[in-house]
């Protein structure tokens, strides 16, 4: 699985990484994490507001913090 964070480095963009890596720890989740701040990249998926992310190259949450629960419904899909 590979889940990435997109946003440019802001508080928020950090936090979303860090909610997410704390997720994958607590549930014993392997996957690969790469939080692309490159405004480019971030646009090429179509995404108007950040934080977003991404699981297998598919845009899962745009615009907002998930907490532990919302992140694992997102990676059960």
């Amino acid at each position: 699985m590979k889940i990435k964070i997109l946003g440019s480095g802001c508080r928020k963009c950090n936090k979303l990484e860090n909610n997410v890596k704390k997720t994958l720890k607590n549930n014993d989740i392997s996957a690969e994490i790469e939080h692309v701040t490159d405004i480019t990249e971030i646009v090429d998926y179509g995404i108007m507001s950040t934080p977003a992310l991404v699981i297998d190259e598919k845009v899962v949450s745009a615009g907002k913090i998930l907490k532990e629960k919302e992140i694992i419904d997102l990676l059960q899909r």
